[in-house]
């Protein structure tokens, strides 16, 4: 357990540094960005599902709320 432990870090610490090979780093980055977009996906899915009253909670009209929940997932 360790030594796998151990080979993530050394991994991770690399990929920090710019040390990794230039496919490790672009998967790497291909895999923060496709993570980014499904939480957009998933968070603009239950934006949509929100009651006007949740909406208020949080400092939202219905129209901010529809405005951003009809935004494709890859606009930030």
């Amino acid at each position: 357990m360790t030594h796998a432990r151990s080979h993530s870090t050394d991994a991770l610490s690399m990929l920090a540094r710019g040390d990794a090979p230039f496919t490790a780093q672009l998967a790497v980055k291909f895999a923060v960005l496709v993570t980014t977009w499904a939480t957009s996906r998933s968070t603009r899915r239950a934006l949509a599902q929100l009651e006007p009253w949740q909406l208020r909670d949080v400092g939202l009209t219905p129209e901010q709320a529809s405005t951003e929940a009809s935004r494709v997932f890859w606009q930030g």
